[in-house]
Parts: C-alpha cells; sequence; structure tokens
C-alpha cells in the first residue's frame, strides 16, 4: 500500500486522495462530516484545502518506540508482515512527522488516552456541536406540587426534540386521555402525546418493578429511552424507612429520600444503580451523550420537574419537604445541563394552591389562607363530591388541603427559579364560566384580573392557561 500510494502521488502530485474523495461528496448528504484517514504528504493536504471549507488537519504523533510496539500488539501473529524498521524505510514514511508543520492540531498520542484523543479531535471537527445551538425549556411547580405540570407538558410535548423527566417515583403527573387520564410516575408527561426520544437523568431515582410497567402500559421501545447508568436505584429497606415521615409530615413514603441519602452515605459500598439492573440493561445510554447529540442536531429538549418551589429542600419551610432542590437549578443538575442553555422556564401555579393532608399525629406544613373544599365548591359550582373525589394525590391517593392563592409564595417562587412565564391552572375553580372558555377574553372579568396581578407580582407572563381537564383545556397565549 506504501508504494502504490508512492506511485498514484507521483503520477498525480497528490491529488489522488481528494478525486476520490469529491466522489464520495458527490453522494453524501448536505453538511455531511467527512474524516479522510488519512493525508501522507504535503501536497495531499493542499489540494483538499483548496477543495473544500472548512477543512481541519489533525496530526497525531508519539514518539518511535510508542509506534514501534503499537506495530507488533496489532500485526502479532500475522504472517507477511514486515518488521517496524522496514516499514520506517519507506521515503513518505520517514517523512511524516514533518506534516505537523502545518497542521492545525498536534496531539501527542502517548500523553492522551483514548478517549481524550478522540474528545479533542471531534471538538476540533465541531462534530459534537456548538454548544450554542438547541435549546432547553424547563416546567416546574411554584407552589406545593400537584399544580398541573403533567397537562402542561403534555400539551408542549409535541415542540420538542428530548424530553427528560427529573425526580422520582414520590411524584404523579396526570395528563388527559381519552376515554381515561394517564398518571405518569417516572417517565416524561409527553410520553403517549409524541414520538420523541425519552430521557431519564443520572439524578433520577428509580423503583424499577413500577418502571418497567410504566415502559409497557406507555408500550416505549428500546432505543426510544434512555436512562443514565448512574441513577438511583429504590431498595425495600428505602420503602420501609420512611414510614417515620410519613406520619410525621405526611411524606409519601415512596422510598426516594432514603435512597437518596444511601445514594450519598454509601460511597465506598456496592449499591445498585440503574446499570447494574438487568431489566433495565437495554436502556442504559449516558445522559451527557443524549443531550450532546440532541444540542448538535440543533435539537429542542423539554424538562419536566417534579413537586413545586415550596418543597424544595433548600428553599421550602423544612422540615415539611421533598428530599430533592424542586427549583429550576436542582432539575438541571439531575438531568446534567448547563444553565446557558435555558430558554424559557415555566412555572406553573394553580388558582388555590394544595398541600396533602395532616397525617393523624402531625402536619404536612404551613399554608397561608387555608380554608375547605366546601368553599371551593361554593365558588366554583363544582359539586363538593367531583371535588373531593378529584382532589386526591396521584401518588399515595390521599385527601388534600387547600387554601387561598399565596402571592408571597409566588413572588419568591418566581425569583428562585427565574421564571420567565406562568403557566395558570384551575382556573374553573375560579369560576364556572371559565371551563368553557377558548380564548383569554372570554374569560371572567375577576380572573382576567388576577391574572394581571400575577404577571405583575411574578414579572413574568402568563402564558398558559388552565380552564379544565379535558382535550381544549389550555389557552395558549405564548409568543414563542
Amino acid at each position: 500500500m506504501q508504494a502504490e500510494g508512492d506511485r498514484l502521488d507521483k503520477k498525480t502530485k497528490g491529488r489522488w486522495v481528494l478525486d476520490e474523495l469529491a466522489k464520495v461528496m458527490m453522494e453524501a448528504p448536505e453538511n455531511t462530516a467527512i474524516i479522510v484517514d488519512s493525508v501522507r504528504i504535503k501536497e495531499q493536504i493542499n489540494h483538499i484545502r483548496a477543495a473544500y471549507r472548512p477543512v481541519t488537519h489533525l496530526h497525531l504523533t508519539a514518539p518511535s518506540e510508542v509506534l514501534k510496539k503499537r506495530y507488533i500488539k496489532r500485526y502479532k501473529g500475522k504472517k507477511e508482515i514486515p518488521p517496524y524498521e522496514k516499514v520506517k524505510e519507506n521515503s513518505t514514511e520517514k517523512n511524516i512527522e514533518s506534516l505537523s508543520e502545518i497542521a492545525d492540531i498536534v496531539i501527542n498520542t502517548n500523553l492522551c488516552a483514548e478517549s481524550d484523543v478522540l474528545v479533542r479531535a471531534a471538538t476540533r471537527m465541531s462534530l459534537y456541536g456548538n454548544n450554542n445551538t438547541g435549546y432547553v425549556d424547563v416546567i416546574i411547580g411554584g407552589q406545593y406540587g400537584s399544580e398541573g405540570k403533567g397537562q402542561i407538558a403534555g400539551f408542549l410535548s409535541k415542540e420538542y426534540n428530548l424530553l427528560v423527566r427529573v425526580g422520582g417515583p414520590n411524584a404523579g403527573h396526570t395528563v388527559f386521555e381519552d376515554p381515561k387520564p394517564y398518571t405518569h410516575h417516572q417517565l416524561p408527561s409527553g410520553t403517549r402525546k409524541c414520538d420523541a426520544p425519552l430521557l431519564l437523568g443520572p439524578g433520577m431515582v428509580l423503583n424499577v418493578e413500577k418502571l418497567i410497567k410504566e415502559i409497557s402500559d406507555c408500550e416505549v421501545e428500546y432505543d426510544r429511552l434512555s436512562i443514565d447508568p448512574q441513577a438511583m436505584i429504590i431498595e425495600e429497606q428505602d420503602i420501609k424507612a420512611e414510614g417515620n415521615i410519613k406520619e410525621k409530615i405526611g411524606s409519601t413514603a415512596q422510598g426516594v429520600g432514603a435512597a437518596s441519602a444511601r445514594k450519598i452515605m454509601s460511597r465506598g459500598e456496592k449499591i445498585n444503580l440503574a446499570k447494574d439492573v438487568p431489566e433495565l440493561k437495554p436502556y442504559i445510554r449516558p445522559a451527557i451523550e443524549v443531550l450532546t447529540r440532541t444540542f448538535a442536531n440543533n435539537g429542542k429538549v423539554l424538562v419536566e420537574g417534579t413537586q413545586g418551589a415550596g418543597l424544595s429542600l433548600y428553599h421550602g419551610s423544612y422540615p415539611y419537604v421533598t428530599s430533592r432542590d424542586t427549583t429550576v437549578s436542582g432539575c438541571l443538575a439531575e438531568a446534567g445541563i448547563a444553565p446557558s442553555h435555558v430558554r424559557r422556564v415555566i412555572m406553573v401555579c394553580r388558582a388555590y394552591p394544595i398541600r396533602v393532608q395532616n397525617p393523624k399525629d402531625g402536619t404536612s406544613g404551613p399554608m397561608i389562607g387555608e380554608i375547605t373544599w366546601k368553599e371551593i365548591s361554593r365558588r366554583s359550582k363544582i359539586p363538593l363530591k367531583v371535588l373531593l373525589k378529584r382532589e386526591k394525590t396521584s401518588t399515595t391517593h390521599r385527601d388534600r388541603r387547600v387554601g387561598e392563592f399565596d402571592w408571597e409564595l409566588l413572588r419568591k417562587a418566581a425569583l428562585i427559579n427565574g421564571a420567565t412565564d406562568i403557566a395558570f391552572t384551575f382556573t374553573d375553580y375560579l369560576s364556572p364560566d371559565n371551563e368553557l372558555a377558548r380564548r383569554y377574553e372570554q374569560l371572567t372579568k375577576d380572573t382576567i384580573n388576577m391574572i394581571e396581578e400575577i404577571e405583575h407580582v411574578s414579572k413574568a407572563r402568563v402564558s398558559l392557561i388552565g380552564t379544565g381537564f379535558d382535550s381544549r383545556s389550555i389557552i395558549d397565549r405564548r409568543e414563542w
């Protein structure tokens, strides 16, 4: 091959590589990246540079003794392979190091791991894409959870190239479907609304049995769902460990907090992560690879948070909080996404915030202006029996407490999350007339006044308005 290369170089003055490359380029799709492995003389490079833009010349080097060891290892046991010294006698081979003088980047492969060489080379050739391409929109709760994030996420999901869910099975997101709504506990709420790929990031805490059932219910194929290998697995011991906080603060006691604590405290010991679970093997893919590929293709990502800002481990009223940071910052960290990718932050708030019912000998936490469902029934004209049946927690099916709209919490949540948009839900609880509204101006005057006040306090536009729970229950006022 060396001899044939030398013959062609002499005959064409190094142009033969370009001629073959041109044939490939004619058949390749537009904007395809082509790697030529490899060039041997300066003239070959000059011909390619003159014909195409952009061209990145990458020169790999290593000490001669290292190259000799690699050569012997590669061809060990193969017959009719000349010794390394014989190969190096070729005049072109002797001068190969001179190409480093004109290269765009020189990498000493003896000083780098294979993965390092790949990263440096691929980055120089822009194979990972531009970090500024694509964007992320994040849906988070602005109160104490159950704000209707699932319905909002389901509504928006068709506009995205990747759906990401964070948190764990201690939160259920219900999406309207006919004839029966479906509640997602670990998969993104748009799973059954579109065909976009799904991602569960490294910060997820998973109940394997429930996840497998949800995958089956939603008929999710192996190649559609990616689960980061470092997601934590809930064990039976974690669920048992949370019985105490269930009695004290009304926790869902799904084992998420105990599993998260065990992941921290068991460093150095053997624990089960997603990569260790046989049933999950077909879905295991590093989140960073999935996200990198999406952004390289200018993809749009929807991150779906769980619970609400008022339940944040750091920013809620401790100890009446959940086991994670429920703000945008926490969601991005769990997914493995840089803040610079975020375009919109959609904070979901309901007309009357709720908390889970108080346990027998404790409380689920403070709530300003707590009122009764009987009073909500009077205002909304929704039968009390319907409200009591509807207002049960998605995961544990317990009754909920309810209170007046909390303006101080709205301001705090908007500041912590940097909300760009508000999704205002359950406006049918304000007036029965709102349930029939399909446009903004069809909402009641009091509702419009409240929306305007929400915009003043939050400094964010109310872009999405929930008027009920059906296929036409969201008024879209977005400007994006």
